[in-house]
């Protein structure tokens, strides 16, 4: 999928997909947003989001998709005069890479389904495993197949994916295969972005479900702990797995969002 842009007001939102995935899964949160009066910009980040015909070796490092998110995020501050930024999953945990570099330049930041750690309990158990497969030509063979609940709670939308996974490479909520590779690099980022979390100064609305089967709560408070932004908030949802983005909880992903990216600018006037 393309990149989305909807142009709206003097405020830019740079919103962040997940790892393998595309633009679609942000797409509700995107719409909201601009309704709103934002402008929002959601990027397809190569050798990061997934495109029909990739293979692991497309899978690039995760300090270019840092420099790609980085250029991203200049070029929405050479148009606008506020850049705010958010992201889904690993997403999220690349807005904190780039938010971590860019200090105050950062307006405001929403992290939705933060993954610091794979321990949500849709995780299997031979998942340790792919530390053998790191270091072997193994990585190029092995890939972890997306399966139910598909990081939702909705069943009808579960239903749907399942469908569109069982003959299609993709659907909205990513890939259907994540490869070791990708896997790999992501996991450098989270070690990465855990030691930089204290240079991390935008105000951030942490968003998670309780029952989030990748990453578990654990994870959003583990950033609400150790990020060194004065003003952080913690919303948790109580109607959704992983993909809050487009599971039942999306329309109050979104209004949490615009409340607090809200009160942000007002308070700056």
């Amino acid at each position: 999928m393309d990149a989305i842009t909807l142009k709206g007001g003097e405020h830019a939102v740079l919103l962040l997909h997940g790892l393998q995935s595309s633009p679609a899964e942000l797409q509700p949160i995107a719409k909201r947003l601009h309704q709103a009066g934002y402008t929002v910009h959601v990027p397809h980040i190569p050798g990061y989001g997934f495109m029909h015909g990739d293979t692991p070796r497309s899978v690039t490092h995760w300090q270019d998709w840092h420099a790609k998110a980085l250029v991203e995020f200049r070029t929405l501050k050479n148009q606008y005069s506020t850049v705010a930024v958010g992201g889904l999953c690993i997403g999220a945990t690349l807005s904190l890479s780039i938010a971590a570099e860019l200090g105050d330049e950062v307006s405001a930041l929403t992290l939705l389904a933060t993954t610091l750690k794979y321990d949500g309990w849709s995780i299997p158990w031979y998942r340790f495993l792919r530390y053998i497969g790191y270091y072997s030509p193994f990585r190029y063979i092995y890939s972890y197949r997306e399966r139910e609940p598909f990081g939702l709670k909705n069943k009808q939308l579960r239903k749907w994916i399942a469908r569109e996974m069982s003959h299609k490479d993709s659907s909205i909520v990513g890939a259907s295969k994540l490869n070791l590779p990708a896997i790999q690099e992501a996991e450098r980022m989270i070690g990465s972005v855990k030691k930089s979390l204290h240079r991390v100064s935008a105000p951030a609305i942490i968003i998670h479900a309780e029952e989030d089967d990748v990453a578990s709560p654990a994870n959003a408070r583990y950033v609400a702990e150790h990020i060194g932004s004065r003003l952080v908030e913690s919303v948790m949802l109580h109607n959704s797995y992983h993909m809050i983005t487009v599971d039942n909880d999306r329309d109050l992903v979104a209004s949490e969002t615009i409340r607090f990216f809200n009160a942000i600018y007002q308070s700056q006037h």
